[in-house]
C-alpha cells in the first residue's frame, strides 16, 4: 500500500496548489455529489463513495442524477467526462487507502421517536477505525449534534488509539455542509463555510483546502462542537421563528387579519427577519436540526421550551390545514366523509424531487381517516405510486370534479393556476355547492379566488384584503 502524503503545515499550501491530494467523499448524494464535483473541479482527483450500485453506475456513466439541482451539468461533465478526474464506487475500502482526506456528506435523519438517527455515519466509523491511513484526515460535512463528533465519532474511529490517534498522526474536522436544496451550486459560491477541528494542524489545513475549493469566506471556528453549534443554531432560529408567524396565522384567522399583509408591513423595519407561515416544516434539515439540538443535552427536561414548542406548532400546521378544509367544506355544505380533494405538492419545498418529512403526507393521512377520497399531484412525482395511491399525471386530471383543492407545496408551476380555470374544472354539482380551496402556502391571489366563486381559506388569510 502507497504511504500517503503527509500534510504538514509548512509545504501544505504548496501541496494543494499542485492538486497532488487525492479526495474521498463517502455519501454522493442530494450534498455529497455537489460536493465531489466542486474538489474535482480544483483539480484533486476525487472518489464518491455509495452503498447504492446503480447511483454509482450513473454517476460512472456521466450522468448528472440531481435534475432538480441547476448549474452543475456542465462541471459534472467536465470533472467525469473530460478531465476524468471524478469517479464513483462501492469499495469504501479501496477509496481510504488511497485517500489524504474523506469527507463524510451521510444522512443524519431522525427516529420515529424523534431522536437523531446516526446508524450511518457509525457505520463508515467502524469502518476507518481499520481503514484509515496515518497522515489522512477526516472531515465530517454531515450534520451532527455539538459533542458528538469529540463524544462518540472520534472514539469510534481511533479505536484503542494505538494505529490512528487523532492530533498526532491523523486530523478530525468539522465542516457542516450549509446549502439549500435546490440552490446548492449558488450557496456553494456564496455562503461562507465554517470549520472547527481537533487540533489547530487540522483546521488550518482544512480551512485551506476548502479555500481552495470553494470561493467563499471559511470562518475558522475554535472547535467541531463549536462549527456544528453555529450550524443548527441558523436553522433552528428558523424554525422557531417559522414557529411564531404560524401560531400568529392561526390566532389572525380568528381575529379576521390577513398575515400576509401584517408581514409586508414589518417588513418594512430595518430589524425585522420575514419567516412566512405555511402548511409545515419538512425535509432534512429543520426538524432533524431541533430535535438535533434538543437531544444535545438529554438531561435538559423542561429546558429549551420555545424549540419544542416551535416544533410542537410546526408539526401541528398539516393538520391545522385539514381543519381549514373541513371548515370551508362546512360553508360549501358538504361532510368530509366521502368528499374528493385534490392535495397539490408532495415534495418538502418548492422545486425539489425530495419528500423528507413532507407536511403533504400528512395531510393525506388525515383526510384518509376522516373518510376523505384523495387525488395527489406534485410535478416531480407524477405517475408513481404513493402512499398506497397512483399520483395524477398532470394537474388538469388532478383537479378535474374534486370537491377541494389543497396546495400543500409551493411549485412553480401551481402560481401559474388561475382561480377561474380552477374554478371551472373543480365540481358544481348544484348551484348553491361551491368548490372550496385551501391554499397552504399563500400561492393564490385571495381575492380573486373568491371572485372566481371559490370558497377560500388560507393559513393566517382572514381579513378581506
Amino acid at each position: 500500500m502507497k504511504e500517503l502524503i503527509k500534510l504538514d503545515l509548512a509545504d501544505i499550501g504548496q501541496v494543494i496548489e499542485s492538486s497532488k491530494l487525492v479526495i474521498s467523499v463517502i455519501g454522493i448524494g442530494r450534498i455529497g455529489l455537489p460536493t465531489a464535483v466542486f474538489f474535482a473541479r480544483a483539480g484533486f482527483q476525487t472518489i464518491g463513495v455509495d452503498i447504492n450500485p446503480d447511483l454509482v453506475k450513473i454517476v460512472n456513466s456521466g450522468q448528472w442524477p440531481l435534475k432538480d439541482e441547476p448549474g452543475f451539468q456542465e462541471l459534472f461533465e467536465d470533472v467525469t467526462k473530460k478531465n476524468k478526474l471524478l469517479r464513483a464506487t462501492t469499495d469504501i475500502a479501496d477509496a481510504i487507502s488511497r485517500s489524504n482526506v474523506i469527507i463524510l456528506s451521510l444522512p443524519t435523519p431522525m427516529t420515529e421517536d424523534n431522536r437523531p438517527d446516526y446508524s450511518a455515519i457509525e457505520v463508515v466509523a467502524r469502518s476507518l477505525n481499520k481503514l484509515l491511513q496515518p497522515y489522512s484526515i477526516v472531515v465530517v460535512e454531515s450534520t451532527v449534534e455539538p459533542g458528538y463528533i469529540e463524544n462518540q465519532l472520534l472514539k469510534m474511529i481511533e479505536g484503542d488509539g494505538k494505529r490512528i490517534k487523532f492530533g498526532n498522526n491523523a486530523g478530525i474536522a468539522a465542516c457542516p455542509e450549509t446549502a439549500n436544496p435546490g440552490a446548492i451550486l449558488q450557496d456553494f459560491q456564496k455562503v461562507p463555510r465554517l470549520v472547527g477541528a481537533q487540533d489547530a494542524r487540522s483546521a488550518k489545513i482544512v480551512s485551506l483546502l476548502y479555500k481552495h475549493v470553494f470561493p467563499v469566506e471559511i470562518l475558522e471556528l475554535s472547535n467541531c462542537k463549536t462549527a456544528n453549534a453555529s450550524k443548527l443554531t441558523a436553522n433552528v432560529f428558523r424554525d422557531i421563528n417559522i414557529g411564531f408567524v404560524n401560531e400568529l396565522a392561526i390566532l389572525f384567522e380568528k381575529l379576521g387579519i390577513d398575515i400576509i399583509e401584517v408581514l409586508g408591513a414589518c417588513d418594512k423595519k430595518y430589524n425585522f427577519e420575514t419567516h412566512y407561515p405555511g402548511a409545515g416544516v419538512g425535509g432534512p434539515c429543520l426538524p432533524v436540526n431541533s430535535y438535533q439540538m434538543l437531544h444535545s443535552l438529554s438531561e435538559a427536561n423542561g429546558f429549551l421550551k420555545i424549540i419544542r414548542a416551535a416544533r410542537e406548532t410546526n408539526e401541528h400546521m398539516p393538520y391545522h390545514v385539514v381543519d381549514l378544509l373541513i371548515e370551508g367544506l362546512n360553508e360549501a355544505g358538504k361532510p368530509i366523509k366521502n368528499s374528493l380533494v385534490a392535495v397539490l405538492g408532495l415534495s418538502y419545498k418548492p422545486d425539489v424531487a425530495d419528500m423528507q418529512f413532507a407536511p403533504g403526507e400528512h395531510i393525506i393521512n388525515r383526510i384518509k381517516q376522516l373518510g376523505g377520497r384523495v387525488r395527489i399531484y406534485d410535478p416531480y412525482f407524477k405517475s408513481i405510486t404513493l402512499f398506497s395511491q397512483r399520483t395524477e399525471r398532470d394537474l388538469d386530471g388532478a383537479v378535474e370534479g374534486v370537491d377541494a383543492v389543497i396546495i400543500a407545496t409551493a411549485h412553480k408551476e401551481f402560481y401559474s393556476i388561475e382561480p377561474g380555470w380552477l374554478a371551472s374544472k373543480m365540481n358544481k354539482k348544484t348551484p348553491s355547492s361551491y368548490p372550496v380551496v385551501v391554499d397552504g402556502r399563500g400561492v393564490l391571489d385571495k381575492r380573486a379566488a373568491k371572485k372566481a366563486g371559490l370558497i377560500f381559506r388560507g393559513i393566517g388569510r382572514g381579513g378581506n384584503c
